[in-house]
């Protein structure tokens, strides 16, 4: 189960506030709430090879239907059949003890809207989040905060808040995502402060296991930190010629209405 999570994390974590999960035994749809292509994720895919071409348009047409032209595909290493894409990504687990963060960084689970606001602040700058982005996380702070099953975590420095994270409780372990450092504060052990923090916090919750999913420049310091490899994860961006010339017609329609 362990790495069934680290393959296929938007599958198995609680849902968040405004997510929702399409569970159906050939694929996995996982719906954020934005619209961007890394907020609505198809994942868990089990298919025959005769079917692939059907289950793909069948998927398209979903999610044409709800609005979401632009889909990231996750292709795991047990996605069937095997020749599905190149790969791109790993998941990767940590089952012992991380090494602790230096003493100069305080880390804390965020509790208030203040300490929600300069966690997602922090993302913001180093994701280069756009503003629509920005406004409707900054408006929804207080139903984040009341999410079950997950928890965003403020890394300070002095004093000063330098780095943020965040940690989704699942029944097998704890997922990780979205660590981002202020570019000034790189270099300084916030990052792995945060990693020690979110351990910490799975062995309390009894599932002392991190999972996340890394990408090529995040694997050595996860590496350094513990973390072994476990999947192989393809992830294509699907955004249909179509779904793009409609969504630009949705937006002129809009113009228009304002």
């Amino acid at each position: 189960m362990i790495r069934a999570l680290a393959e296929h994390s938007n599958t198995y974590t609680p849902l968040g506030y405004g997510q929702q999960r399409l569970e159906d035994p050939r694929f996995v749809v996982f719906l954020g709430r934005s619209r961007q292509p890394w907020s609505t994720v198809v994942q868990r895919l089990r298919l025959r090879d005769e079917e692939v071409e059907n289950v793909v348009g069948e998927v398209r047409d979903l999610l044409h239907r709800l609005a979401r032209p632009s889909s990231t595909w996750e292709i795991g290493d047990s996605a069937t059949p095997a020749d599905l894409v190149e790969r791109l990504a790993v998941g990767m687990v940590l089952t012992e003890p991380p090494p602790a963060g230096p003493g100069a960084i305080e880390v804390g689970r965020v509790e208030t809207v203040d300490d929600y606001l300069a966690a997602v602040g922090i993302m913001h700058v180093a994701f280069d989040a756009p503003e629509a982005v920005r406004a409707v996380q900054r408006a929804d702070a207080a139903a984040e905060l009341a999410t079950p099953g997950s928890a965003l975590y403020l890394a300070r420095l002095d004093g000063e808040p330098v780095a943020a994270a965040q940690a989704s409780f699942a029944d097998a372990g704890v997922v990780l995502n979205a660590g981002a450092t202020l570019p000034q504060a790189r270099g300084r052990g916030a990052y792995r402060s945060l990693v020690a923090a979110r351990w910490d916090d799975a062995v309390r919750a009894g599932t002392p296991a991190l999972i996340t999913q890394a990408g090529a420049m995040s694997r050595p310091i996860l590496r350094r930190l513990g973390f072994r490899e476990v999947a192989e994860i393809r992830i294509l961006l699907d955004a249909p010629r179509r779904g793009l010339e409609e969504e630009d017609q949705d937006q002129d329609d809009d113009d228009q209405r304002e």
